[in-house]
This record gives structure tokens, sequence and C-alpha cells, in this order.
């Protein structure tokens, strides 16, 4: 049954989600045009940007529903999202937003993938606003092109213009005016470099984050003089912060209370998440899955550790990486990934991280063709035992040093074959280190 569905073209498949989508709609009556949907599009940070405009909207006295890749809510009532989905299919997506209008809310933040958009199950959900974080290598298996990829994006721009709604775009990122061309009621472009708008639009609002200072732990900026900082470290944290804000103002909510909103994030599960011990190891846990996503995650990593041999006297510890790559996904990015992280990381682990149909052994293979630098059993290994990596990544961990395990981040399953077999890397961390 799968290699027969294999042969159905995509094209085909998807008059069938799309009759779906419509059917869905009409069963659940087309909920979403009782409430204001935003949907955030975009290859990395679309899951921060979705915790941050939620925690706007709520701040400013909102009662506010998400769906993202890490979980769901609706009000005070959250949980975990279990399915390994970022866009639930178009039943469960109408079925989740008359739950939401029943509840009572205002708003929906609906976090939403290049496959979703492609599939129609987000067909009929009328948005209001559309953000865009960046576009960059992801999703090839599916999309086949970057060019494909990057259209696939721009469904949920048409969407929002066909609503006359609000647009807000990177203008960092490569091509914005790609997303800016659409017309729109409103338009909002964000900068964390300073970029001109470049005579895009003449209607275009411009936010910008002006006096960056980045800590090991937090960040800082201005926006029009008004003071900002995160709890969250990273230039790419302050460009999802950007995005949110962006989101805010649109709805009138001010720089001041945004400000506020956005100082009390803590952490966002899964996203640059540090496991305490006390064995003095930075253990770090991220969901980095793209080639653009592990360079950054990396390159804050470094910039930590040179701010640490600045004000230390001690050793800088080293970087020991435990990372895969998902199977039947995109095999063109592994062994870029395994390039870069092994030009990052002092002793590399390579291991298993949701298979699906895909032989795990030969993932790795592919990862490692990419890995250059290091030689196997010195300072790099192949361990398919997703835990047992953990295990040697904590054995050959000194105090000081920097463990960094990515590709999983919060996901509360590992998919092997057609199973979802329970699994948190935090967990198995913690459990771990009870061990040592």
């Amino acid at each position: 049954m799968h290699r027969i569905k294999q042969l159905v073209p995509q094209g085909i498949k998807n008059i069938y989600h799309l009759l779906q989508a419509v059917l869905a709609n009409i069963v659940y009556g087309f909920p979403s045009g009782k409430l204001k949907v935003i949907g955030v599009t975009g290859t990395n940070g679309k899951t921060t940007t979705v915790q941050m405009i939620a925690k706007i909207l709520e701040e400013a006295g909102n009662k506010v529903a998400v769906a993202s890749t890490i979980n769901f809510k609706i009000g005070d009532k959250k949980w975990v999202n279990d399915t390994k989905f970022t866009t639930l299919s178009s039943f469960a997506v109408q079925k989740f937003i008359k739950k939401t209008v029943r509840a009572g809310c205002k708003y929906l933040v609906l976090e939403t993938s290049s496959h979703s958009l492609d599939q129609y199950r987000v067909w009929g959900v009328k948005y209001k606003i559309a953000v865009i974080t960046n576009v960059t290598r992801e999703h090839l298996d599916y999309h086949k092109t970057m060019e494909e990829y990057a259209k696939s994006k721009e469904k949920l721009f048409k969407m929002v213009s066909r609503n006359n709604g609000t647009i807000v775009v990177n203008l960092d990122m490569e091509n914005p005016e790609n997303y800016l061309k659409y017309s729109v009621s409103n338009k909002f472009g964000y900068t964390a470099k300073n970029q001109n708008a470049k005579n895009y639009d003449s209607k275009l609002k411009i936010i910008k984050a002006e006096n960056i200072i980045l800590g090991m732990n937090n960040s800082s900026y201005q926006i029009q003089n008004i003071g900002y900082r995160l709890q969250l470290p990273g230039e790419f944290n302050i460009e999802n912060a950007l995005a949110a804000t962006c989101a805010g103002v649109s709805e009138g909510i001010t720089l001041e209370t945004i400000s506020k909103a956005l100082e009390k994030i803590k952490n966002i599960p899964g996203r640059f998440e540090f496991v305490q011990n006390d064995k003095g190891f930075n253990i770090v846990i991220d969901y980095a899955v793209t080639p653009d996503s592990l360079e950054k995650l990396y390159e804050l990593i470094g910039k930590i550790k040179k701010a640490e041999s600045s004000t230390k006297d001690s050793i800088v510890g080293k970087i020991i990486a435990v990372f895969g790559a998902c199977g039947e996904r995109d095999r063109g990015k592994r062994p870029i990934m395994g390039n870069i992280v092994s030009n990052h990381a002092d002793y590399v682990i390579v291991t298993n991280e949701d298979p699906y149909g895909e032989d795990p052994a030969q993932i790795m293979e592919e990862i490692v063709a990419g890995i250059k630098s290091k030689r196997e059993n010195e300072n790099f290994w192949k361990i398919l035992n997703r835990r047992e990596s953990i295990k040697k990544a904590l054995k050959l961990a000194k105090p000081g040093d920097f463990i960094v395990i990515t590709g999983k981040g919060a996901e509360e399953t590992m998919a092997i074959g057609k199973k979802r077999v329970p699994w948190n890397d935090r967990k198995i961390v913690e459990e771990e280190l009870q061990r040592i």
C-alpha cells in the first residue's frame, strides 16, 4: 500500500486533501471566521515566534489559543503535541478551531507548515495575519527545489491578501520582496541588522532592533528607545521577538506592553534548553534539524564559550555533539549537517533520530559522509542507540564542557517504522545523570 501511494502524483493527492478540507469546514461550520487567526510560517523559529505572539496577546488581556509543533493551548489549558506534525490534518485543525471558538478565545496563533499549505490542510482558515521568519533549506524531499519550497510559503500570504489582512516579513531573509508584494491592509518588516526598506513599499512599517547586546543566557535591544530584555540568548531569538512584536503592534498593543510580555518568557521547551545538573556540564537540548539552525546554534555556543573565556581563569570546555537526521526526509542535507557539526564540535557522536521506514544505519552513513575533520573512535563515533550516545557524551564530558543534543527538542516520541516509541531527550539525560 505504501508503494502504491508513492506512485500517485502529489497533485492528485492534493485534490483529495482539498476535498477533505472543504468537508471539514462544512462539518465544523467554518469556525475560523469567528476568530482572529495569526499564521506563522518559515523554516526556523516558527515555534518560538508562536509562543511569543501568544504571550504578547495574553499580556494585553486577550484569551488566546495556540497550535504549534510543541504544544496546544486553549486559554489556560495546555497539552503536549505528540503527533509529530507541525500542522494537523484538515479535520483535526477545524475541530481544534471549533473548540477554540467555544472556549471564547479571541485569537488563535497557528504554526503553519509548508506541507499544510501545499496540501490544503488549512484551506478555509480565515487568517488575519501572516508572519514569515525565514526560508532556508528544508523539506526538499517533498518540494524538490528551494523555489518550490519558498512558493509554498507564499500561499499563506495569498490567503491573507484575499482577507485584506496584515503581513509580517523578515527583511534580513533572502528575497523578502517575494512576500512583501502582496496587497494587504498592513505591511510590517522587521530587522536586527538595520536593513533599509529598499523602497519595497511605501506602506511598509519597519520595526528595528537597535543597540543589541548579546549575553550568555539573555539578550537586550531597543525599539524606538524602548528597552527590551529577553531571557533567551542569540540574535535569532531577537529576530523571533521582532516578528512577534510586529504582530502585536498590528493589533494595537503598545511597545511597552510587548516588552513586558517578552521579558516574562524564561524558556521555550526544546529550544536552546539547558538541563540543570550538579556535574558542571553545560547540557543543551535543541530542536535544530536544518543546516541553517545548526549553524546558528553552534555559532551561539561559540560566542558563549568566547565570553566565558574572557571572564574566567579556568580552561574553556569542549563541545560534544550528539545528533542524527530524520528518515524519509531531505537526504541531501545529511552530509551538510555532518560537516557543520564536525566543524564546530570537538567530539561528534552520530546517532539515531526518527528513522521512520529508513535504515537508521544508512542515514548515519550519509551524515558521516560530510564529516571530514574527525577520526572515528578518536573524536567521532557512530552509536545507533540514542540513549547509549547520550551516555557516551556524558562519559566524555568534563566540568565546563558543552554537551549539545539536537534533532528532537521537546518531542515525546521517536518514529521507528510505523511505531511511535516514547522518547524525550531531556528525560533520558536526567535519567543518565542520576547514574553517574
